[in-house]
């Protein structure tokens, strides 16, 4: 949606509702503006269309640093502008070629946690992904309790996930105890022509008590239930949203002289719903 009809329709609702922690579960969810198709059988429960001049800290924390996460990703996170900001109604993530903190490249990741942490509802955003070889943007949940639960047995719900060398597919997987890394069971949603970065698509989730459902676009492409896994279910108890564009790592592997830097993974918008009652 264009920026100034957006900033049209977020001044005819009035102030946006700020995003509430899982322990303020008695407050009322957001209302849903104009310009907000709700989809059928849930109500808006939590969302950032991008609107203001700025990431919106009522919502969201930036990362910084050097992940450390075992995937040998060359990416510094930064909260600096050139890496994280709202241009044109639109969250930019830009990855950028240079060195930081002792690694070659720079880009961001943001997340909810401890501001918005949710058991089950459905997870949309509408996101342009960047591409190239060595280029890794994704949408996903990781477990609240992470601080005190190693990885995986907190859980991880990728609910999208793109490689640049795999300009036409996108992947939604698990990660759990006995079940994570390479084992993660999951599966890819191939576009029916083109490459993903060229346009953008809704990438959704919907989580409910012993089932999890992937959509790319309206199209249901993969399933997860407790039997389906391998291992222990861990889905659950609350999870928070995270946004990021890594470069490199084991997975996508590194960038090369044909990678086009920088490069700009755009959201739209992320939207989180909730079953009525």
């Amino acid at each position: 949606m264009h920026y100034t009809i957006k900033r049209a329709l977020a001044a005819a609702m009035g102030a946006v509702i700020a995003g509430t922690t899982l322990s303020a579960a008695a407050q009322a969810p957001a209302r849903t503006p104009a310009g907000i198709a709700t989809p059928q059988g849930w109500v808006l429960d939590w969302h950032d269309e991008f609107d203001g001049p700025a990431l919106d800290h009522a919502k969201w924390v930036e990362e910084t640093g050097d992940p450390n996460n075992g995937n040998d990703e060359k990416q510094f996170y930064t909260a600096r502008p050139d890496n994280l900001r709202i241009e044109d109604g639109m969250l930019v993530i830009e990855a950028r070629r240079e060195n930081m903190g002792g690694m070659a490249y720079t880009s961001a990741r943001i997340k909810t946690q401890d501001l918005v942490e949710r058991t089950h509802g459905r997870y949309e955003a509408r996101i342009r992904i960047p591409r190239g070889q060595g280029i890794w943007p994704a949408f996903w949940l990781l477990g609240a309790d992470c601080r005190k639960v190693q990885w995986p047995r907190c859980g991880e719900i990728d609910i999208m996930e793109n490689i640049g060398k795999e300009p036409n597919l996108v992947h939604g997987t698990l990660h759990g105890p006995g079940y994570s890394g390479a084992k993660g069971p999951g599966r890819p949603q191939a576009l029916e022509k083109g490459a993903y970065a060229d346009d953008f698509h809704v990438f959704a989730l919907e989580w409910e008590p012993g089932v999890i459902r992937w959509y790319r676009d309206g199209i249901l492409y993969h399933t997860a239930r407790p039997d389906t896994v391998g291992g222990d279910w861990v889905f659950e108890r609350p999870f928070y949203v995270i946004l990021n564009l890594a470069v490199g790592g084991y997975w996508p592997g590194y960038p090369d002289a044909g990678t086009p830097l920088p490069q700009r993974m755009l959201v739209d918008w992320v939207r989180v719903y909730r079953r009525p009652g």
